[in-house]
């Protein structure tokens, strides 16, 4: 993948000016490419070549490739729809408009108990026309057929993100990384969805005259395109796998449970999960949605319509965005309050339920989760966490839990130091952590996987540079070799072959993996030892945090998951 700080500064320029003077590649290092333009049956693409430095190969990528017809007009709020056919051949070498942003809570509480939202204007860059996927196909279209299938599902909490734009500051994210982790041996697609109020708005209104958790049916609708088209770009739509992180972790999970976990026909054969994400998830008609739903009204101005769906459908785009980001903002500080709901269909129940139910579309599963999942969503400075408040974090976080549940929760987790690190471990346990265990135990009798990213700081977030290294050109924090191609490879390993053992590599640093159950609960705990070197190796799952999930899940109808 890439070596010392020493080849960036002083090889990599070097080697891009003989690329540019060979293939007359602009700054950005891609190129119109050589490989023949892919009739898609509505529209006709054209790709770009890109260039790897750190393996030599040129790739092609697809950048921008319309999957669904732009969710305006009388198609917002409403089911995604095939897009309408262009004559023209199309390039896809830009990166495609971002749906529409918004941030995550920011309050000292949670405006479900008490409490108003705030405007906030616009983000610039962003388009309700939104629905683009990004394809990275290695060496060019036609060199190879019948590839494994990468679909990575972007996070950000369901309110941010995107194919070109991280949630956590950076650009990527680059296929390229994916197949250069596959020794060439994939093809990736990155797509993107809608998101906030445009995706996830929820109430008996929506379920009447639209659709309810648009942006995963968008999501579907993607992995559906890639059933119907990835064969075009040489990709087998029977080795796809899908794979997310924070949010879109969270999103993998609700296509696994997606139809009662009979989705006909499939749509992929494994699922990664990196820091699985289950905020409460309530039923679509519940007192929360329909509270966010006459919110957005009032902001909208259509609190007395007739038709108050329609009277959305025809308020400026603008506006619906200050109502966005307003009742995303007013939320209770780290948790996000535009996500999906239970609407009765796709998602037929709660999460938990389905999954301890076995109800799951896949055989194949691997779980991530980060050592420090919940410190970058709890705020020490707010009121609710001074010393004296633990309660009240807890029933912030779940609003609509009873005391009783509330006061038991603090009981857990009263060993846990100050209020402030209780909180973070509160979060981590119930929002991430736990619910990668849940996912884990639904496959118990199929193929499980387990891994821990221990580099320090091990936060929510920090794996994604090394999934992503060049998704900004960044250098992981720990930017040793076999470390990275170890940790990485697994799971090229595992979407290529179902097994995250290394097959190919014979300097892999990597001790067999082996599958996870709740009696022999094997994870692959990837760290750094003290000494700097390399701390992988086999590990048992913590009895102490099983105990914990236990609890969560005992009172999983009280936090709505």
């Amino acid at each position: 993948m890439f070596s010392a700080v020493l080849w960036r500064v002083y090889l990599l320029p070097a080697l891009s000016l003989i690329c540019l003077s060979i293939a007359a590649k602009p700054a950005d290092g891609t190129a119109i490419s050589a490989s023949p333009p892919v009739n898609l049956g509505y529209a006709t693409y054209q790709g770009a070549s890109y260039f790897d430095p750190f393996t030599t190969r040129t790739n092609t990528q697809f950048l921008g490739v319309r999957y669904a017809a732009p969710p305006i007009g009388s198609l917002r709020f409403a089911a995604p729809q095939k897009p309408g056919t262009v004559a023209d051949i199309q390039m896809a070498d830009q990166q495609p408009n971002l749906c529409y942003q918004a941030n995550n809570g920011q309050q000292a509480q949670s405006p479900y108990r008490q409490g108003a939202h705030r405007r906030q204007s616009e983000d610039l860059g962003t388009s309700e026309d939104c629905l683009f996927l990004n394809v990275f196909v290695p060496g060019k279209v036609g060199d190879s057929k019948n590839l494994p299938v990468v679909a990575w599902i972007h996070g950000g909490g369901y309110i941010e993100g995107g194919a070109g734009y991280s949630f956590y500051g950076y650009n990527g994210y680059n296929g390229n990384d994916l197949i250069r982790a596959s020794n060439g041996t994939a093809i990736v697609v990155v797509f993107q969805y809608r998101l906030g109020v445009f995706g996830f708005l929820a109430g008996q209104k929506v379920k009447d005259g639209g659709v309810l958790n648009a942006g995963l049916l968008d999501q579907q609708f993607a992995l559906k395109w890639i059933q119907d088209n990835i064969s075009k770009f040489g990709g087998d739509p029977q080795k796809v796998t899908i794979w997310g992180e924070s949010a879109g972790a969270g999103s993998v999970l609700q296509h696994l449970v997606a139809n009662g976990g009979k989705t006909n026909p499939p749509l992929f054969r494994a699922a990664i999960t990196s820091s699985t994400f289950l905020p409460s998830q309530y039923k679509y008609n519940d007192r929360i949605p329909e509270t966010m739903y006459n919110r957005t009204l009032a902001v909208a101005g259509c609190t007395t319509a007739k038709d108050s769906l329609q009277c959305l459908r025809g308020t400026d785009v603008s506006t619906l965005q200050i109502a966005n980001t307003a009742i995303s903002q007013s939320g209770f500080f780290g948790t996000f309050t535009w996500v999906p709901v239970v609407d009765g269909s796709f998602i037929s129940d709660r999460p938990t339920v389905l999954l301890k139910q076995g109800k799951v579309n896949s055989n194949n599963y691997l779980g991530v989760t980060n050592v420090d999942e919940g410190s970058i969503f709890v705020n020490q400075n707010l009121p609710v966490v001074s010393p004296t408040t633990p309660l009240l974090y807890v029933a912030n976080l779940f609003p609509v839990m009873e005391v009783s549940n509330a006061t038991a929760a603090t009981q857990v987790y009263s060993s846990f130091g100050t209020t402030y690190q209780q909180g973070v471990q509160m979060m981590a346990d119930s929002i991430f952590l736990c619910p990668t265990y849940y996912v884990l135990k639904a496959f118990e009798k199929k193929a499980a996987f387990k891994s821990e990213f221990a580099i320090p700081p091990g936060s929510h977030g920090n794996d994604l540079a090394y999934y992503w290294p060049d998704g900004d050109n960044v250098i992981p924090d720990y930017n040793n070799q076999p470390f990275i191609d170890g940790f990485s490879q697994s799971f090229a390993n595992f979407w290529t072959s179902l097994d995250p053992n290394k097959k190919w590599d014979d300097k892999n640093i990597t001790p067999l993996w082996k599958t996870w159950t709740s009696a022999t609960k094997v994870e692959m705990h990837f760290g750094e030892a003290e000494t700097g070197v390399p701390d992988v190796k086999a590990i048992s799952s913590s009895d102490a945090l099983l105990q914990r999930c236990n609890f969560w899940d005992s009172i999983s109808a009280a936090t709505a998951q």
